[in-house]
């Protein structure tokens, strides 16, 4: 207890007096402290670098290559680099290389690689030949003539050609080392050429290569590989040549070559010229030729010509000896009379004058052309042969140019849709339309004279309905009381006046004529009077070849009396009277409505159905004419009107009215018993 009160008894401590200055209190760190905060912030840039920075791989071609990179913190840890995102500048560097530099960035992404490969620098290449003076080139680049020596070549393999004038072409793939390591090149050029050994009976011929004079035999020649010309000359001594193949390092020892004599030249001509030559039998061709002969002996010589006595010489020519001969050949004569006509007119054969007027000439037996001129005619023109021992004649008379071109025209044509048209050639005057007293005339059947010049064409049978249907296919004739008009072999029918005007344009088209019908929008507007080209016949040209017959002007087609004696044409007749009303009383044709074009005989002039089977459209205008007493040529009538003139009856009339010849009837529109035929004048208008 007492030692524990002691324990607790309070004891003086010492005192240090104030000396009046404030105490100051304050850290003073140590060094272990310092050091220990370094390391502390180390530590937290380290981990801050860590835990931001990106981890990336470099490799390099070449592998040795060293990497600088700028552009911020940076840690390799093996072969890879620590890097935070951002730009950076990398410089890569090899020996024998060029450096390089390249940006690069690094991303958010975890692991980054970059492979970088550097380019070797050029290799120092030397280049030599056996010859020098070798073109090099590499890669088809120039780099000049050898020996080259230090030239800078691209790394890697490339293509040495080395070309040298007489050698062959040397070529290689080579493989350039580059980083300027050095290289030499040494090549023995292959020749380009053969040995070729050349020699000749006689020697001292000179050789030719190719036209260019290379020595004289005997002869060994460097020849460059190829085809070659090799010739030889001496003088009095053929010419040899030879093409020549040769190899590169092949030579050859050609065997002799015997040389021949020259031949002479002889210039051969004849009189007249033109004659064949044979020589020793062989033809040469004809004269004037110059022929080449063998000097070994004599050669036979043979000239002739049809119409001349053969020639022939033998002879001679020493080596390049020339000589001219002319041949005068006998002619083996013929007479040939020539009668001309006319007295003026001028003689010609083979172009050659021979006099005016009828000759007998004697003339080689050969065949000649034969010409008879006479201004204003057409020129004859023959082949013909004289014939010694006998006489001939050719009789000649000249055409004018009219008449020559009348004596072309045919007989008969054919038009594109295959209507037969006749050619007629009318003369003198006639006269159309009827007179006041004749029984059944009418106001319109004036009388008229009128006078056709021109030559015409005619369709001997009306259009059918399937020479029709060549142009309009669609086209129906009808039907009458149910009797058909529209029959293949029936005449058409139902066609208005402009219809059948547009299929003579049709017509000519199909042959290539000038269009007689002007039309405008398809329709018709006028005609060309001066055109040889299809049409529908005038009205004078209908009613002449209808009505005139020598010096009588038929009536009717039969005669003058009515009724007809026999069945001639297809009227309205007992077979049609229910049709019609009025028939020829006692006529039968057998045809109730229209028969087949051409089913009854021809008319006087060759021409069809002109008085009956269908009615038929002609060219003119229908106009009322006053009597007359000048005759009009050729008449057209007007370009333009509202109705077209209809001649002839049909298979629907059958009174003394209509059955007339002079009958004229007029429309513009289509009817079941009107038709057309076709015609054309034989020329143009001169």
């Amino acid at each position: 207890m007492a030692a524990a009160n002691e324990s607790q008894l309070i004891k003086p401590a010492a005192f240090t007096p104030n000396t009046g200055e404030p105490r100051r209190r304050g850290f003073r760190a140590r060094p272990v402290q310092l050091g220990m905060a370094a390391l502390l912030l180390l530590f937290l840039l380290a981990f801050w670098f860590l835990f931001t920075a990106h981890s990336v791989l470099f490799t390099f071609e070449p592998a040795y290559s060293e990497l600088d990179i700028d552009g911020g913190l940076q840690l390799k840890i093996g072969e890879r680099y620590l890097l935070r995102s951002g730009d950076y500048q990398l410089t890569v560097s090899a020996p024998g290389h060029h450096p390089l530099e390249q940006d690069f960035t690094v991303d958010g992404s975890d692991n980054q690689s970059l492979h970088l490969v550097l380019k070797r620098l050029p290799g120092k290449l030397s280049f030599d030949t056996r010859p020098p003076g070798a073109q090099v080139l590499v890669d088809g680049v120039a780099l000049g003539n050898t020996p080259l020596a230090a030239q800078a070549v691209a790394a890697g393999e490339r293509e040495l050609r080395l070309l040298a004038e007489r050698y062959l072409p040397y070529r290689s793939i080579i493989e350039v080392t580059g980083m300027e390591v050095a290289q030499a090149f040494a090549v023995d050029l292959e020749p380009a050429w053969a040995n070729i050994a050349i020699s000749s009976v006689p020697v001292g011929a000179t050789v030719f290569v190719d036209g260019e004079a290379r020595g004289q035999t005997p002869a060994l020649l460097e020849i460059l590989q190829g085809e070659h010309l090799v010739e030889l000359q001496l003088p009095r001594f053929q010419g040899w040549q030879q093409t020549l193949s040769v190899s590169a390092g092949v030579h050859q020892n050609l065997e002799p070559i015997t040389l021949l004599p020259a031949n002479g030249l002889l210039n051969l001509d004849s009189r007249p010229r033109g004659a064949n030559v044979t020589v020793d039998g062989e033809f040469e061709g004809q004269t004037p030729l110059t022929l080449s002969l063998d000097p070994d002996g004599e050669h036979r010589i043979a000239v002739f010509k049809p119409g001349y006595e053969r020639a022939v010489r033998n002879l001679a020519l020493e080596p390049e000896e020339q000589q001219d001969l002319t041949l005068r050949l006998k002619a083996r004569l013929g007479d040939v009379e020539v009668r001309v006509r006319q007295a003026q007119a001028e003689i010609f054969v083979d172009g050659v004058s021979q006099g005016n007027g009828s000759k007998t000439l004697s003339l080689p037996a050969f065949e000649q052309t034969l010409e008879v001129r006479l201004p204003g005619h057409r020129s004859y023109r023959q082949r013909f042969t004289p014939r010694p021992g006998l006489a001939q004649v050719i009789p000649v008379t000249l055409l004018t140019e009219q008449e020559a071109r009348l004596a072309e025209l045919k007989p008969t044509i054919t038009s594109p849709a295959g209507q037969t048209l006749k050619l007629f050639t009318p003369t003198g005057s006639f006269t159309m339309g009827a007179s006041r007293r004749e029984p059944g005339r009418r106001a319109n059947e004036v009388l008229r004279p009128v006078t056709l010049t021109r030559m015409f064409y005619l369709g001997i049978q009306e259009v059918s309905n399937a020479g029709f249907r060549k142009w309009r296919s669609e086209h129906n004739s009808g039907l009458v009381e149910g009797n058909t008009l529209n029959r293949d072999s029936q005449p058409v029918a139902s066609v208005s006046w402009e219809e059948a005007a547009l299929y003579c344009n049709w017509l000519s088209e199909q042959e290539g004529l000038p269009l007689f019908y002007r039309t405008k929008n398809n329709r018709v507007i006028g005609f060309d009077a001066d055109s040889h080209g299809y049409r529908l016949p005038t009205e004078a040209e209908w009613a002449w070849a209808a009505r005139v017959r020598g010096e009588t002007l038929l009536k009717y087609p039969w005669g003058d009396s009515f009724p007809p004696p026999e069945v001639l044409e297809n009227y309205a007749d007992t077979s049609s009277s229910y049709i019609t009303g009025r028939i020829v009383s006692n006529y039968n044709d057998g045809h109730p409505t229209s028969a087949p074009v051409g089913s009854f005989r021809a008319n006087h002039n060759g021409l069809y159905d002109m008085g009956g089977n269908v009615a038929e459209w002609v060219h003119d205008i229908y106009t009322l004419t006053e009597s007359t007493e000048l005759s009009q040529k050729d008449p057209l009538g007007a370009q333009t009107g509202s109705n077209n003139v209809i001649r002839g009856a049909s298979w629907s009339h059958g009174t003394v009215t209509e059955l007339r010849l002079s009958f004229r009837d007029y429309g513009q529109r289509g009817r079941d018993d009107v038709g057309f035929r076709v015609a054309r004048f034989a020329e143009e208008a001169q």
